[in-house]
């Protein structure tokens, strides 16, 4: 009896390098477009257990769009581990100072967690403006709806 699922081997995984401008899109938007071309969800040869996806560069991280009430309401926490050491920070504070941050967090949160995770977040590269230094890789725009 033959498989029918075929699984990629690292070896034949074709990578290609994906811009994407962050202008006007909301972020769980981006974020969830973004995912999914790091795991390699689009092409016919995505494996579970492989990394197969795509590079990938966010640029203007900072004009990212926040729906709704998300710029004030929404939070971002970080522990230290010592007592009194939790840092809150607001979604507008953070899309003002640390917009990279925010966007690298939000396709975080839709990988799969563990060492196949790291390894594709290895594939991400967030600027907060137009300027990036993959342009020796030649990207290919990649169009997310706006809505």
């Amino acid at each position: 009896m033959q498989r029918q699922t075929t699984i990629a081997k690292p070896a034949e995984v074709k990578r290609t390098w994906y811009v994407v401008d962050a202008t006007d899109i909301p972020l769980g938007r981006l974020a969830s477009k973004v995912a999914t071309v790091l795991m390699g969800k689009d092409k016919t040869i995505y494996t579970p257990n492989e990394d197969t996806g795509d590079y990938v560069v966010v640029i203007n991280a900072g004009k990212v769009k926040l729906t709704g009430d998300a710029e004030h309401k929404k939070n971002y926490y970080n522990v230290s581990g010592y007592n009194g050491g939790l840092r809150t920070r607001s979604s507008g504070v953070m899309k003002r100072e640390f917009p990279c941050e925010m966007v690298e967090r939000a396709v975080w949160g839709m990988l799969p967690k563990g060492p196949l995770g790291r390894k594709m977040l290895r594939k991400l590269f967030v600027y907060a403006d137009e300027k990036h230094e993959q342009e020796a890789q030649k990207p290919v725009a990649l169009e997310v709806i706006k809505k």
